[in-house]
């Protein structure tokens, strides 16, 4: 992610919740303020400063990502 001149990443493991988001989800970014950037579409609020450095920011939230239909088993003959 590019904010202003500095380029940060945003790894699955630090921020479970873009893992199944789509690219359009992704790119639905708003920045409210300098330091807060806001995806409407995923309900994510993160501070630029817990990108930087999400060691300094242990807690985090679960992904809550949950198939939206498991197939069913095939059936038994």
């Amino acid at each position: 992610m590019l904010i202003d001149d500095e380029e940060l990443a945003l790894p699955y493991s630090e921020f479970p919740w873009f893992k199944a988001a789509t690219i359009q989800q992704i790119l639905n970014v708003l920045r409210p303020t300098s330091d807060h950037l806001y995806w409407p579409d995923l309900d994510v609020d993160l501070s630029v400063e817990s990108i930087r450095h999400p060691d300094r920011f242990p807690l985090r939230a679960n992904s809550t990502f949950q198939p939206c239909h498991t197939p069913d088993p095939p059936p038994s003959v």
